[in-house]
């Protein structure tokens, strides 16, 4: 097993060969080698959180295709540019749509989404000055955008249950290894989630600002984003045809339905009506098959998506996904987690305040090289079995442990969302580690505030549990 991750880490790392074959490879490495059957490895690439992220991605393609993301733009543009143009107010709403969107997709759908945005604000402007060099400020500007929207993305998805697999994979050790515990809930993890991402956030804006947003970029900025041709151009669009409409309604169902399947303990939720036998996933393909059902009332027979429409599916990410959950389960199975949770027995030395940020600084560090998925699927089970050896609450380690591999901010290999920014061309990896570097020490340290305070009321991880 430890020759397998090698193995996969190496090319996923390399791209020596593209990264959705390098994901198929457990499917044909695992079965030869005796790590386990060809019926096991295949079933973990379809499970519920893959059909969450499918769903996403053919609602983000929906709403691409209906430009509903270039209105979104246009309005973000026209709201936030203030008169005369003011840059970091432009970029606070371009990022903080990005967070909120974010925190009810999959943030990689998000970043898909956003960035689409992003590219019909900086469509408006010329290519010759992003290129040449021939204006710094409007190149600064064309960063900070790109940068903002997958950070944003990152940050979003921490503050929900269904903002990234990342969270939905904590909750799912949690209730496999500990069902007579409490199961984290949405409402729960929001409260620990989003005063982090609140934070996290500002940080972000605040450092964006200082880099790339000088005292003459309005200027530079201000023949391009007018905010009365801004307004023009969105009046050219015309009125939300019913397609656009029908769109939104699913999107905004999908979130009603995700928000109130599973509340709290007291007020279950209206998956209990199905035995909770529904899960998000449930609920994403379900809201993502209207639209094959729905007419667009554009052309006779048309529906509002049709088959030809998702074959720009990024099947890349989502046997990416489902390579980190058989390598996660390949790890337990073949024992190599016991084995490898010696090698963080350094962590019993710790201090008690330092239990949470160093778990969340291996977290953060491994998470570089490999996708936040597999990140966490292989972190995870290591931390619950030194919690164990440790006699502590297992959430003092898996928290912070899921949320570090969530802090992919340097390379652009740690998620995928930082892929989709980096294809754009606006930037380059100094880019990502001007910025990203004190965002993750940012992070690291509100994770060190929080988890003991907050985390403690929120996750009760003062108390002693049976481990």
């Amino acid at each position: 097993m430890l020759a397998v991750l090698a193995w996969v880490f190496l090319w996923w790392v390399t791209e020596a060969v593209p990264m959705a074959v390098t994901s198929m490879s457990p499917l044909f490495l695992f079965p030869l080698f005796g790590i386990s059957s060809a019926d096991v490895v295949a079933k973990a690439y379809m499970d519920d959180v893959i059909s969450l992220v499918l769903g996403s991605f053919i609602l983000a393609l929906a709403i691409e295709h209906y430009n509903i993301h270039k209105r979104l733009a246009l309005n973000i543009t026209s709201l936030f540019c203030g008169d005369p143009l003011n840059p970091p107010l432009l970029l606070l709403g371009i990022c903080g749509t990005t967070v909120f969107i974010s925190m009810w997709m999959q943030n990689t759908a998000a970043a898909i989404m956003m960035i689409q945005v992003a590219n019909g604000i900086l469509q408006r402007l010329p290519v010759w000055l992003q290129t040449t060099g021939s204006n710094t400020d409007v190149q600064s500007f064309c960063k900070a955008v790109i940068l903002g929207v997958i950070y944003s993305a990152a940050i979003g998805g921490m503050s929900t249950l269904t903002g990234t697999g990342v969270n939905l994979i904590l909750v799912g050790m949690w209730q496999s290894y500990y069902p007579q515990e409490e199961p984290i809930s949405f409402s729960s993890w929001f409260m620990f989630g989003f005063p982090l991402a609140l934070m996290l956030f500002f940080v972000l804006w605040t450092v964006l600002c200082l880099l790339y947003c000088s005292p003459s970029t309005g200027r530079s900025l201000s023949a391009y984003l007018d905010r009365s041709h801004l307004k023009r151009e969105l009046e050219s669009l015309g009125p939300m045809d019913f397609a656009e409409k029908m769109i939104l309604i699913i999107f905004g169902g999908l979130i009603l339905l995700w928000m109130t399947r599973s509340i709290t303990n007291d007020m279950p939720g209206w998956g209990a009506l199905f035995h909770n036998n529904v899960h998000d996933g449930t609920v994403s393909v379900m809201m993502a098959t209207m639209l094959f059902i729905i007419p667009n009332k554009k052309n006779n027979g048309e529906k509002l998506m049709d088959w030809n429409k998702c074959k720009k599916l990024p099947w890349n990410i989502i046997l990416l996904l489902g390579a980190g959950f058989a390598i996660a389960d390949g790890v337990h199975t073949s024992g190599l987690a016991n084995e490898l949770s010696e090698s963080l027995s350094f962590l019993k030395t710790a201090p008690y305040i330092a239990i949470a940020p160093l778990a969340c600084l291996v977290s953060a560090t491994i998470t570089e090289f490999t996708s936040n998925n597999s990140t966490a699927t292989l972190v995870l089970p290591l931390l619950i079995e030194l919690a164990r050896s440790m006699s502590v609450h297992p959430l003092l380690l898996m928290v912070p442990g899921a949320i570090g591999a969530e802090f992919a901010f340097l390379l652009p290999t740690g998620t995928p969302s930082n892929v989709v920014g980096f294809s754009t061309g606006h930037i380059q990896i100094k880019d990502m580690i001007k910025v990203g570097l004190p965002l993750k020490v940012a992070g690291v340290v509100l994770i060190t505030v929080l988890m003991p305070t907050l985390g403690a009321y929120v996750f009760g991880t003062q108390e002693f549990i049976a481990l």
